[in-house]
């Protein structure tokens, strides 16, 4: 079992950056392919970027591609998500996510298919 914590949100003002941290413990972070999802208001819970445990394949939504990376540093069981030119369309709440998985590249982008959730982390960007 691998317990998940998210930090970095906060407010921001549109065109700016914000960059969130997930750190993992209890296990190690190199068996869960990881990824990012976000929560609007009255909205379901959306893909935003994923990352195979190995590092080798990671995907976006269209939404965020070319603004966001999603990144790993599996020797401090951490997970990142730098934003950048962001939106107030990316207004939401930022959630980790984690899935048990043998392969290398495979990666998440159900929400259905989650293993493990942090807790979340709001994200504000004002227009």
């Amino acid at each position: 079992q691998v317990q998940l914590v998210e930090s970095g949100g906060g407010l921001v003002q549109a065109g700016g950056s914000l960059r969130l941290s997930c750190a993992a413990s209890g296990r190690t972070v190199s068996r869960y392919a990881m990824g990012w999802f976000r929560q609007a208001p009255g909205k379901e819970r959306e893909f935003v970027a994923t990352i195979s445990r190995s590092g080798g394949s990671v995907d976006y939504s269209d939404s965020v591609k070319d603004r966001f990376t999603i990144s790993r540093d599996n020797v401090k069981n951490t997970l990142y998500l730098q934003m950048n030119s962001l939106k107030p369309e990316d207004t939401a709440v930022y959630y980790c996510a984690a899935k048990n998985t043998d392969g290398l590249y495979i990666v998440v982008r159900t929400p259905g298919r989650v293993d493990y959730w942090g807790q979340g982390t709001q994200v504000t960007v004002s227009s």
